[in-house]
């Protein structure tokens, strides 16, 4: 069996160079859950209707725009400039990160941010929440997903909100 943190996609590598799969990411807190953080980055419409891992501070680093990009044929994400604000109201720069979103990618982006504001042990998740697309299709939202990620790893989720654990932007 290949080791999934070799030949990383480049949207999944980090300036820190620190990786665990969902399951790894579990196995760590389970270890250490009152140093070890978890840290979702999606979007409040996916913690809300795909699930989030309970324990884990949800604090979107991208948001949704309603700007139809023709060129691309999508509604472009926006990085929202508050991000490491808001993570450094709940998390220190020494504590152990698992950042997780959707398959790794936006995951990517927190951790360089978060490395850019003094964070060290920032951990890229690479498989993320529902794993990676099997490839059979252009669109992400019409290819079944393959049986990596935090929900297909046998880890832990639910999709009952714990605002206590949100740190939204302010709209």
């Amino acid at each position: 069996m290949t080791d999934p943190k070799t030949n990383l996609p480049k949207e999944k590598q980090t300036v820190l160079g620190l990786y665990v799969t969902a399951k790894e990411a579990y196995e760590k807190w389970q270890a250490d859950p009152e140093r070890v953080k978890i840290l979702d980055v999606r979007t409040p419409e996916e913690y809300l209707f795909v699930g989030h891992p309970e324990m884990a501070w949800k604090i979107p680093v991208i948001a949704q725009s309603y700007e139809w990009d023709a060129e691309k044929g999508k509604f472009p994400m926006k990085l929202l400039p508050d991000f490491v604000a808001r993570v450094q109201t709940v998390l220190k720069p020494e504590d152990p990160i698992l950042v997780t979103c959707r398959s790794g990618g936006r995951s990517a982006i927190a951790c360089n941010l978060l490395a850019q504001a003094g964070f060290k042990n920032v951990y890229n998740i690479i498989d993320g929440m529902e794993g990676d697309a099997n490839g059979d299709s252009a669109s992400v939202a019409q290819a079944p997903l393959l049986k990596d990620g935090w929900k297909h790893s046998g880890c832990p989720w639910t999709k009952k909100l714990t605002p206590e654990r949100m740190v939204l932007p302010k709209v």
